[in-house]
């Protein structure tokens, strides 16, 4: 097992978080339903998913609580090109009600980096580094 097909967020209003992704940030769906029961992006590589959250929580199991509160320790991230790519993409994440979390800046890594969070509070990281190269999928090629 050396992949990862599909990430799913568990979200709580599929309507807005749809409107979010698609409308906000430029995610690709073939979904044209406003109240989808689910939703597919069609991203190069890994593909991202958005369903309602206690039906995610109840496929997982009826019987155990939905675990909730403070930092899950999971982040996702968007690689951009450039310094100005990724104010462009802080920028979108905010008009379309996303919160900033950590404004781009110059990380100890050497690259450069900033958070926000979407509307059900996950984490995205938008970074930048002039080492990065990318495939011919617009993949991060990490060695």
């Amino acid at each position: 097992m050396n992949r990862i097909n599909l990430i799913t967020l568990g979200v709580k209003d599929i309507s807005e978080s749809l409107t979010f992704y698609r409308d906000g940030l430029g995610f690709q769906t073939s979904i044209q339903d406003d109240d989808p029961a689910i939703v597919f992006f069609n991203n190069a590589g890994t593909k991202l998913a958005l369903y309602p959250l206690e039906e995610l929580a109840n496929d997982i199991s009826t019987e155990k609580p939905l675990k909730r509160g403070g930092f899950s320790g999971i982040t996702l991230a968007y690689n951009a090109k450039s310094v100005e790519e990724v104010h462009e993409v802080m920028s979108k994440a905010e008009k379309a009600g996303g919160v900033i979390e950590k404004s781009p800046q110059d990380v100890e890594w050497g690259g450069y980096s900033g958070y926000f969070s979407d509307l059900d509070g996950y984490y995205w990281e938008v970074a930048y580094s002039k080492d990065w190269r990318f495939d011919e999928k617009d993949m991060l090629i990490i060695e």
